[in-house]
Order: structure tokens, then sequence, then C-alpha cells
């Protein structure tokens, strides 16, 4: 384990691991990884893709790219958007059931929260693929199969490069949101590589569940300032939203003396792509290949649908800063991978 090992570091090998990582991270993604070969693309299916909040950019990139990859064989992609408040209870798979779907996509949504619905799309032999739905990967909760990125080497990196960056005397304040296990995992990630930096200190952790985020985050910064003051020079996120709401005039007012440096453990938003060029507030994000992701689901779904097994394929964490943000998409302001993987699948789904 990294927290482990950092741990038996004194602070000279703990900052050489540190940038280790982090240069590994930041490597281009330009070589597939993925898998070679699969099912024939079947047609005309209807999937039923339910979203937590179709707002957050993480969730409307993974619609497009299952939209994109869906396409060619007509596939029709029908959405429930549950505005952020999914988690709550509500038995969101048993009304994707009512609508007669051959397949549930189940984005940014807490499996375990739609146990009942998971067991009765089993039993109508209605396969569910999850995106964020679990902090493990593949087959797990009731569904065929669950595709993120580890949120524990995705916060690590996220922190390691705050560390980096900093010197080792970041003053840190953590964002996450506690509604949801996936963003749990970051933020206990986030703070174990804190605590193992000798020279950080760990200022807050501000739980703020992203449905609230953009009437809350106001309040919570004026707060941050008149605290820590300049002792407040690091904020590291579960993901980009955080900080998109940073750019509004009257929080960006709060933080004009600050010269806070934001880092983000996920999603890679556009807005995150602009500051990180425009030197504007984010120095880095760890993104995840949202686009890459739904073709991956549409993968998955193809091969239950087929009577395979899940791929088991799981993409390696990616550090974005301004040394690397030319490359695997960052003209479009979007991490997409340059390893050719569109061709690679329908390679084997045109066979």
């Amino acid at each position: 384990m990294l927290g482990e090992a950092l741990a038996q570091e004194n602070p000279v090998q703990f900052m050489s691991r540190a940038n280790a990582k982090v240069a590994r991270a930041a490597a281009l993604k330009n070589h597939w990884d993925g898998p070679v070969d699969g099912p024939k693309l079947v047609k005309k299916k209807k999937i039923v893709f339910i979203a937590s909040d179709m707002s957050d950019a993480g969730i409307s990139g993974i619609y497009n790219g299952v939209k994109e990859a869906g396409t060619s064989a007509g596939w029709w992609v029908l959405t429930i958007d549950c505005g952020g408040r999914c988690n709550q209870g509500a038995a969101i798979v048993s009304q994707a059931l009512d609508m007669k779907p051959d397949g549930i996509v189940l984005a940014g949504v807490d499996a375990a929260t739609q146990a009942k619905g998971l067991a009765a799309a089993a039993e109508a032999k209605v396969p569910v693929v999850g995106w964020h739905a679990s902090v493990k990967s593949g087959a797990t909760d009731g569904l065929f199969t669950n595709i993120a990125t580890n949120p524990k080497d995705a916060a690590q990196i996220a922190a390691l490069y705050g560390v980096v960056e900093s010197n080792s005397k970041g003053g840190i304040v953590v964002f996450t949101d506690n509604s949801n296990a996936y963003s749990q995992a970051k933020s206990a990630a986030i703070i174990e590589v804190i605590k193992q930096c000798e020279g950080c200190r760990l200022l807050s952790v501000e739980d703020i569940p992203a449905a609230d985020a953009p009437s809350k985050m106001l309040k919570v910064v004026e707060g941050l300032t008149k605290r820590y003051g300049a002792k407040w020079n690091q904020a590291i996120g579960v993901n980009d939203l955080y900080f998109d709401l940073m750019e509004k005039p009257a929080i960006a007012a709060l933080l004009a003396n600050n010269k806070v440096q934001c880092l983000s453990a996920g999603d890679g938003s556009s807005l995150a792509y602009k500051r990180i060029k425009s030197n504007n507030l984010q120095i880095g994000t760890v993104p995840e290949p949202l686009f890459m992701h739904g073709w991956q689901i549409v993968d998955e779904l193809n091969r239950a649908f087929s009577g395979g097994q899940p791929s088991g394929y799981v993409t390696q964490v990616h550090l974005v800063t301004s040394q690397n943000i030319a490359y695997d998409g960052g003209p479009k302001n979007v991490f997409d991978p340059g390893n050719d993987y569109r061709a690679q699948y329908q390679r084997y789904w045109a066979k």
C-alpha cells in the first residue's frame, strides 16, 4: 500500500517517492491497454441512463460517450436525472425498469442504495452497468460491472502533487461530498497523504454535497478566509465542481489575496482545463476519461447482452498540469486519451 510505504519514509524519501508517482501519472496516455477482443456489437438496444446529476460535468460527459458509442448500432438512450438526490432512498432502478429497457446505466448513483431495484433487474435479466456506482471496480453490488478509476489512487496523486508544488508547506482545505462512498474514499486518501507530509497542515475538511455546493460555497469560502487568512494556500477537492463555483465573482473576490492553489482528484471539467491553461486558481486535476468510459459502458453492456463476462478493464490515473495539458485531449479542454480507443472497440465490434 502506498500509504504504508510513505508512513515509513523520512521527509527526503517521501518527497522523492511523491515526485516519482506524480511523474508517472502525468505521462502521456497514448498506448491502448484495454480489451482487444469481444463480441460483435448488437443492434437497436434501449438503454436507460440514470444520472446522479446531469449538471455535473463528469456525468454529462459519460452520457455523451455512451450516446456516441451506441449511435452506430442504433442504440436508444433515455435518461433519468436525479438532480443530486438519487442516493436518498428513491427506487430509481425500479423506475427505470418500468421503461422496459434492454440495459441500465447507473452513473454516480450508489448501488448500495438501490439493492431492491438491482435485484429486480437481475430477475428481469436486465443488465446494469455502473459508473462510480461503487468504490470497487468490476462485478460488485449487484452490477454486471462497475467502471471507475481507483478513487484512492486518484486522490493520492492529487494530494502528492499538492505536496510537491507546495514544497511540503501546504496549508490545505479538503472539499468532499460524504453523501457517496466514492467521494468518501477519495477524501480519506487525500487526508492520509497530507498527514504523512511533515511540513503540511490540514486546516479543514469541508463536507459539501454536490447538490448543495452552488448555494453553500460562498458562505464556506468566506468563513475559511476569515479563519485562516494567508495560512490557507491549497485546496484539494474530490472533483472540479467546487473550483468551478469559485470562479463566481463574489467567491473569486474573497480569494484574490490568498493565492490559493487548487487541485482536483476527479472529473476534469472544461473549466478546470481552462483554469490550468491560464494559471488561474487551479494547478492540476486528475480527470476521468469520460468519453472513453462511455465507450467502455457500451462495450460492457454488449458483453452482457451477448452472454459474456465483463472485460475487467480499469483505466490508470492521469494527472493534468500546465506541463502536459497540450496532449490527450487538452486542446479541446477534456481528457480524451490519444490511445485510439474508438478504433480499438470498433475493430472487434464490427467482426
